[in-house]
């Protein structure tokens, strides 16, 4: 079950020598050709991870089924020297890479999805912390623009942007939650479809994220921000859709001992569960009509990208 790969992609990254090679040679075993690529700042460097899981009509293989992106948002997972171990900010990267492995495994075992989906994310085991309130940020060694520009495959069609959010004082439940679809700068309604699958997936009452209209603005607008979750928006004219994973209290992105892996796990089975739904053609992020009037009476709302760089 889909546990087993979140258990697998944890230890993978609780060490403080991982590093992208370490990462990449875990997926090969699942039949994946991870692209790795080293991106280096004044703060260090880390290894921004791309991998592609073919589908049986995605474009990969000249079909034209939709192409699904998955994100790991996230500064680092780990903050060393300053602390020791997996930090709360590796959430996304963990269930990204989980996904990846459990999508590569169905693969080789013949359940191959109808279009393909592209997951990146990114190691560094050594990033360092922001202030923030009312607990600390995790940082990055590298641009949170830069950043994004390589998170972002322009084949992507929709996008799961997986963030720890738990630093803050507005979501007060411990699990998942989803936020509205976010799409060139407009704040739409949350997705019929993907709340079915939330309910599917946990059981429970589905949550979702308040996302305010600071929370699209880039870092260098300087204005608050829950987190980084739905800014891979600024690089694509996809839907974009944030992927929470939370808690009933603050928890520093830089605390130790604070990944919980059933919401992880909840977290990677929601993914997959849109993945199959969204490549197969049953699964909107957001009504094309109603966008379309939204643009047509109001305008375009791209200037909001300004500061993006």
């Amino acid at each position: 079950m889909v546990m087993k790969y979140v258990i697998e992609a944890a230890e993978l990254l609780d060490d403080p020598n991982v590093d992208g090679s370490k990462v990449g040679k875990v997926l090969e075993k699942y039949g994946l050709k991870p692209e790795i690529i080293r991106l280096s700042g004044d703060k260090g460097h880390t290894d921004l991870i791309k991998v592609l899981i073919p589908g049986s009509k995605g474009r990969s293989c000249g079909g034209d089924a939709p192409t699904l992106g998955i994100i790991g948002r996230l500064g680092g997972v780990g903050a060393r020297p300053d602390r020791i171990g997996l930090v709360s900010d590796a959430d996304g990267a963990i269930v990204a890479l989980a996904a990846a492995m459990k999508l590569g495994s169905m693969r080789i075992k013949g359940d191959i999805l109808p279009g393909d989906v592209i997951i990146t994310t990114h190691i560094c085991p050594n990033a360092p912390t922001l202030p923030h309130k009312p607990v600390p940020f995790m940082g990055s060694p590298i641009d949170l623009n830069t950043l994004i520009k390589y998170e972002v495959d322009p084949n992507m069609d929709a996008i799961l942007s997986i963030d720890a959010t738990k630093a803050n004082r507005i979501v007060k439940w411990r699990g998942i939650a989803i936020t509205p679809t976010i799409k060139e700068g407009y704040i739409l309604k949350v997705s019929d479809c993907l709340l079915d699958i939330l309910e599917w997936v946990t059981g429970s009452i589905p949550r979702v994220v308040p996302i305010t209209m600071q929370d699209l603005t880039p870092y260098t607008v300087g204005v608050y921000h829950i987190n980084s979750m739905v800014l891979p928006w600024l690089a694509t004219d996809s839907p974009v859709v944030g992927v929470a994973i939370t808690s009933e209290v603050p928890v520093p992105g830089c605390a130790t001992g604070a990944n919980n892996l059933v919401d992880l796990e909840l977290a990677c089975r929601f993914v997959i569960e849109v993945a199959k739904a969204f490549t197969a053609g049953e699964c909107k992020f957001y009504d094309e009509s109603e966008f379309k009037k939204l643009v047509e009476y109001y305008g375009s709302m791209k200037h909001l990208r300004r500061g993006f760089k």
